[in-house]
């Protein structure tokens, strides 16, 4: 794997997971990114220029990247991946269509808005394990091209959690809820991190048994929620920096809070222990992405195109993007996690507008953050925020 596209895939999590409003949401950079390299290989200045500075790639080999990407990650244990590209049956393509969008992706749009639609959420489904049954597109009569990307996982705990219902007494999520709970022997599951803007910030590995991690990341309740978020996605290409719980817990004294959501405790255990508890929680999110054009790169390949369009390497009729969505969901249980995203973007005609021994007590009673991340390229597949527990009892 190319170590800039993964810093490009970081960068691009971590300015989107910047911009969510304080609520239970997830997000995947990583399934908008491969859609972004491929416009940009096949756009017009200056939309070519602005979607590879948004992907942070060269434009000429971006679409190569996404393919790569795409297929290094389909070969994972846990992962699934895809690309797909339909182009309608009457579009008159350029002779560089080839070499611009991956031909060996490619199907047809016969114009049937319904056979279209049912094709369309037909992949989706069959490339989620029908996590997302639906494409986040609306088949319309001017739709010429769809480029999608979908990503699915479904990893089981190493160590899996006792389920049970808890009640929190106080504070923001006061009431009763499913939460979940274990011991874990390897300290170093956990660390802490000075995050230059979010300050401390605890991070906890809960290790799948193949090749996907979930990272949990909780801040002091007077950190921002676009801090966390950033700081969890900078900690993910940083795995053994920051305070390790090893060393953590020789600093301090039973009852002493040592970081954000971690305490030092006394147990029964032969050897130095973790304990991590957390409310089991499923969230889903349909993003609309031309709100934020700017940060994607969009600007101009969204605008009504002039007599050549911005993508005359695909047609030679004028084409722009209409449509940009994110279907995504995250789910943490008991006995492990799963999660899946689907990405589309669809091209229209220019007629359409677009002593005994410690243990650390870990307690997330409180909103944080979330991303899974693919172990051997640490890139982040979904990363999210909790606000609000959603398994009530």
């Amino acid at each position: 794997m190319d170590a800039n596209v993964v810093t490009a895939v970081n960068s691009l999590t971590s300015r989107w997971a910047r911009t969510l409003a304080p609520d239970n949401t997830v997000i995947s950079g990583l399934g908008l990114w491969p859609l972004l390299a491929l416009l940009a290989t096949a756009a017009d200045e200056p939309g070519r220029s602005e979607l590879a500075a948004a992907a942070d790639v060269d434009a000429s080999t971006a679409a190569r990247d996404a393919v790569d990407l795409i297929h290094t990650l389909d070969a994972a244990t846990d992962l699934h991946a895809a690309l797909g590209v339909w182009v309608h049956e009457q579009l008159k393509l350029s002779e560089s269509f080839d070499s611009v969008l991956p031909t060996e992706l490619t199907g047809t749009l016969t114009g049937d808005l319904a056979a279209d639609k049912a094709k369309l959420d037909a992949w989706a489904a069959d490339h989620t394990d029908n996590l997302i049954r639906e494409m986040p597109l609306e088949v319309t009569p001017d739709l010429a091209v769809v480029l999608a990307s979908a990503l699915s996982l479904r990893t089981t705990w190493s160590r899996p959690f006792r389920e049970q219902v808890k009640r929190i007494p106080t504070g923001p999520w006061s009431g009763n809820w499913h939460w979940l709970d274990r011991t874990d022997p390897d300290l170093d599951t956990v660390h802490v991190y000075d995050d230059p803007a979010a300050g401390p910030l605890t991070v906890v590995t809960v290790q799948g048994d193949a090749d996907v991690d979930v990272l949990l990341g909780i801040g002091s309740p007077e950190a921002a929620q676009a801090d966390v978020l950033a700081g969890l996605v900078a900690a993910v290409a940083s795995p053994t920096s920051g305070l390790s719980g090893s060393a953590l817990i020789t600093r301090g004294e039973p009852g002493q809070e040592l970081a954000p959501g971690v305490k030092v405790s006394q147990s029964t255990a032969a050897t130095p222990d973790v304990s991590l508890a957390l409310p089991a929680f499923s969230v889903t999110a349909e993003h609309d992405l031309l709100p934020l054009r700017d940060l994607f790169g969009l600007t101009t390949v969204t605008t009504a195109p002039g007599r050549q369009g911005h993508f005359s390497a695909i047609s030679p009729t004028p084409l722009a993007v209409g449509q940009a969505n994110q279907s995504v969901l995250a789910r943490f249980y008991a006995t492990g996690f799963e999660a899946a995203a689907v990405t589309a973007m669809g091209m229209m005609r220019a007629s359409v507008p677009v002593m005994k021994s410690l243990r650390l007590d870990v307690s997330l009673t409180r909103p944080f953050a979330f991303t899974a991340v693919h172990r051997a390229t640490r890139l982040p597949v979904v990363t999210g925020w909790l606000q609000t527990p959603t398994e009530a009892e």
